[in-house]
């Protein structure tokens, strides 16, 4: 039986056969529709008290029945066919309204989401009337013919005063049915998508790169500055993992929404903005659980991560050592395994015979027992090379070679400085978590007492990051343990960064959920060259033992060796 959707309260089984018999309609090809679809369409609707919205196909098919308004009845972006931005979707509404106005926004709005062909609004009289010298009773007043209009690449930029792209549409004046039923349907949406078609081909859209926008959501816990700072590192964030930022959509909520996290209008918004901007990915400025990414996706219908899976990406690309790779896939693995539910509809079908325990299991019950195991060996490989790298260390310790980890926020430079200072050739550049793997070099220093040269072993980490998400610190204990048995730490800061002052706090917050308490550290402020006097004022009150660098331009690094000394002497001293 077909289905009808929306508002059933109170209607009598008369009435829902009179709307399941709408889907035995058929409309030609080439006409938006008929005089005698549109007067039943608008009889039901008078007998029922509510409007009602059909949705057709090309053929001129009904494929859908809804009791209520266009927003209300809409199509499911899952449920909607696939279209690229040069086209349209290939179904077009019918709806009936109570009153003698033109659509109103949420309607065209809903037009818009679905990306539908055309929108038709039928007005009707509310009781109907009878054509002189009788006949079949009308009770369509008028009718209004809307659908989506091309926008230019450059009118995606000018956004409204709620900073999202406000879709392009055009609206009929009143119609009478014969006017409506008269126009050339196949005529319309050709010269549409053509345009559409140009205007797609002019954006000279990058296939190999996702389209991505940005969610940020503000809370009462935080301030304006520390709200833009996220966001400004989430799409820094974006930019490593090889995605184009389209637009930010910004929030303020006293707390999070528990379904969908920013709310149910917000999501409308967003997959609004998304459909507009031809964006292929959202991104949430927070961690998702795996209900919310479910409820989002359905909503939106484009694939939604959060901040932790966008991390998870950039390590995968950024591993080169063995133990790396092991690492990501181990924390990619536990991030995934909770959120195996929310795969759709093939994940929880039965499955049966060899490699089950019973046809009583599902997919998703297999899968899920395949990833378990697979954690199992990885976090074996895992121990091992902690334990491989406990015996590096302990021999290290027992030529009584003293150690520093260089550590610090991503993107501060400790590779650059590693390269300074030791003459390494590490990998380098401007982007965030560009080193995975600890690399150790050595490094040559006067003694702090005799003044004659000594050897001592520098280890360049892994970035920290605000709120570093927990299946990294789990994963990546082997290459945060060089951070706890190091003799000392060099705590490098980029100074240049107008968070400075929250990232020395994020990286001492981490440094605090260490298993084992680290050693002392000495502060270094790197890129002077790039910040004004006031801002090293600043740092200098704060901070007033710490020293000043500019490791690219190699600035004062003879006086970070001295105090490096020092560091050590203090470090040897304390044990």
């Amino acid at each position: 039986m077909e289905t009808i959707y929306g508002n059933l309260q109170g209607l009598k089984s008369s009435q829902l056969k009179q709307l399941q018999r709408l889907y035995h309609q058929r409309i030609p090809g080439d006409r938006i529709s008929t005089s005698e679809f549109s007067q039943r369409l608008a009889a039901i609707s008078t007998e029922i008290n509510q409007p009602v919205c059909t949705y057709l196909n090309r053929r001129g098919q009904v494929i859908r029945v809804g009791v209520g308004t266009p927003r209300q009845t809409q199509i499911p972006p899952l449920e909607l066919p696939r279209y690229g931005a040069e086209r349209l979707s290939g179904i077009r509404c019918i709806a009936t309204h109570l009153k003698p106005e033109p659509p109103n926004e949420a309607a065209l709005t809903a037009m818009a989401m679905q990306r539908l062909d055309a929108l038709v609004v039928l007005n009707i009289t509310g009781t109907g009337f009878t054509r002189r010298g009788g006949g079949a009773a009308g009770y369509v007043k008028e009718a209004y013919l809307a659908h989506l209009t091309p926008q230019e690449s450059q009118a995606l930029l000018a956004v409204g005063s709620s900073g999202v792209p406000s879709p392009s549409w055009s609206v009929s004046s009143p119609l009478s049915l014969d006017e409506l039923t008269q126009q050339d349907f196949l005529d319309l949406v050709e010269n549409l998508e053509a345009e559409f078609q140009r205007e797609f081909l002019g954006q000279q859209v990058d296939t190999d790169h996702d389209r991505v926008l940005i969610v940020g959501v503000m809370t009462d816990d935080q301030t304006p500055l520390e709200f833009q700072d996220t966001l400004a590192e989430l799409a820094r964030l974006v930019d490593t993992a090889g995605g184009d930022v389209l637009q930010t959509v910004q929030q303020k909520r006293s707390r999070i929404h528990p379904q969908t996290v920013v709310g149910e209008g917000k999501v409308q918004e967003v997959a609004l903005t998304a459909q507009t901007l031809g964006a292929n990915l959202v991104v949430f400025d927070r961690d998702l659980s795996p209900a919310q990414v479910r409820n989002l996706e359905a909503q939106i219908g484009l694939r939604v991560v959060d901040r932790t899976e966008v991390i998870l990406d950039i390590f995968a690309q950024r591993a080169q050592s063995r133990a790396g790779k092991l690492q990501v896939e181990l924390a990619q693995l536990e991030y995934m395994l909770p959120r195996l539910t929310g795969r759709g509809q093939a994940m929880s079908r039965l499955g049966g015979g060899i490699g089950t325990r019973g046809p009583g299991e599902t997919k998703l019950e297999t899968e899920r027992r395949a990833i378990g195991r697979r954690i199992s060996r990885l976090q074996q490989e895992v121990n091992q090379l902690q334990a491989h790298r406990s015996r590096l260390r302990q021999r290290r310790q027992h030529r009584e070679v003293p150690s520093v980890a260089l550590v610090g926020y991503t993107n501060a430079g400790k590779s650059t400085l590693l390269n300074a200072l030791t003459n390494a050739e590490v990998y380098t550049a401007d982007q965030l978590f560009a080193t995975l793997d600890p690399t150790t070099r050595r490094l040559v220093i006067p003694h702090a007492e005799t003044g004659e040269t000594q050897e001592i072993l520098l280890t360049d980490t892994v970035g920290f990051i605000h709120e570093l998400p927990a299946s990294l610190m789990d994963a990546f204990r082997a290459t945060l343990e060089e951070v706890t048995e190091a003799d000392g730490l060099l705590h490098l800061v980029d100074l240049s960064h107008p968070a400075w002052l929250s990232h020395i706090r994020s990286v001492r917050e981490i440094l605090a959920q260490m298993p084992v308490t680290p050693g002392p550290a000495l502060v270094a402020f790197n890129k002077i060259d790039q910040v004004n006097s006031e801002t090293l004022a600043l740092a200098r009150e704060e901070f007033p033992l710490a020293i000043f660098i500019s490791a690219s331009q190699r600035l004062g690094l003879e006086t970070l060796r001295h105090r490096l000394t020092q560091l050590i002497q203090y470090a040897v001293d304390s044990r």
